[in-house]
């Protein structure tokens, strides 16, 4: 995407005037990422190259450098967001959650973010990270290709709960599938630590339903909107209306997320989509500002 002014109104204005449409006093975004640039740039070459975990063409619409992305959320209305960050295998977590307490630093509006991976270790430097003021953490269960009942974490899981800091956990099979994703692991996960606050990542795609039914029975499960019901994943993760109503009821724990930047549509879509499920505008108003608000306490 060109960023000169014509095309910067055209992303921006169609944001503005959604918010406006819904009475929105701005946007609370939990899943957006930011990393150091050499992994951002591998990140970026994956999706170019359509791997295995993508299985699909898929051009980023926000390749952007990181002062004008930081820029662009802003001018959308954006009032806190994350950066999400996340390794693939052992010897990475820590360093990535030096780089994200230093954002955070510089950067206020972005919730201080972090990550783990099942290791040595692992226990010291995630409470290490709560202990500098981490709001919220990622996992990545696809990309990690890790067991979330791996016993390594079962501390990480436990300080986690205690301190009730969220967990935007990407645990759905989509885009495609890997060893340890699906409900049933995380079902397990929450028998073992029931006070565990986790936001189910792109709503748990394809199996909707499935992490709908975790959320029912567990009041601290909530889930975020992220890349669901999008025009680019309609075949993919098809919704079935039949779920709407539960959608309505558990409204309090939806969160707006849109994968910024990396993401193969204009940014306003991640909202439309959410109009077009005809659900009102006060679930709106939760979904996209007030629950954001309220699980990350925001001073706004």
């Amino acid at each position: 995407m060109s960023d000169n002014a014509g095309s910067l109104r055209a992303d921006v204005d169609p944001v503005l005037a959604f918010q406006e449409a819904h009475r929105l006093p701005g946007l609370v975004d939990v899943h957006t990422h930011f990393m150091p640039k050499r992994v951002m740039d591998k990140v970026w070459a994956y999706f170019d190259s359509a791997g295995p975990l993508t299985a699909m063409e898929w051009p980023i619409a926000y390749k952007l450098e990181e002062d004008v992305r930081l820029q662009r959320l802003r001018s959308y209305g954006v009032v806190a967001f994350t950066s999400l960050v996340y390794p693939h295998r052992a010897g990475m977590a820590e360093w990535l959650n030096q780089w994200a307490a230093d954002f955070a630093d510089h950067t206020p509006d972005c919730l201080h973010t972090a990550t783990f991976y099942p290791e040595d270790g692992v226990e010291k430097y995630v409470t290490s990270a709560l202990e500098a003021g981490a709001r919220v953490f990622k996992s990545h269960i696809q990309v990690g290709d890790y067991d979330p009942l791996d016993p390594l974490l079962d501390g990480v899981w436990g300080a986690l709960a205690d301190s009730s800091t969220p967990v935007v956990i990407h645990c759905g099979s989509g885009p495609a599938p890997g060893r340890y994703t699906g409900a049933p692991p995380i079902a397990k996960l929450m028998k073992r630590h029931p006070r565990l606050r986790l936001i189910i990542a792109h709503m748990g795609m394809p199996e909707y339903s499935d992490f709908l039914s975790l959320a029912e029975a567990h009041e601290t499960v909530l889930l975020d909107t992220t890349m669901a019901f999008t025009d680019f994943l309609s075949d993919l993760a098809p919704l079935d209306r039949r779920d709407l109503p539960r959608l309505r009821a558990l409204g309090d724990r939806i969160l707006f997320g849109s994968d910024f930047p990396n993401i193969p549509y204009p940014y306003v879509h991640a909202l439309e989509i959410l109009a077009n499920l005809e659900l009102g505008d006060d679930w709106i108003r939760a979904v996209c500002y007030d629950n954001g608000v309220r699980v990350f306490s925001l001073a706004v």
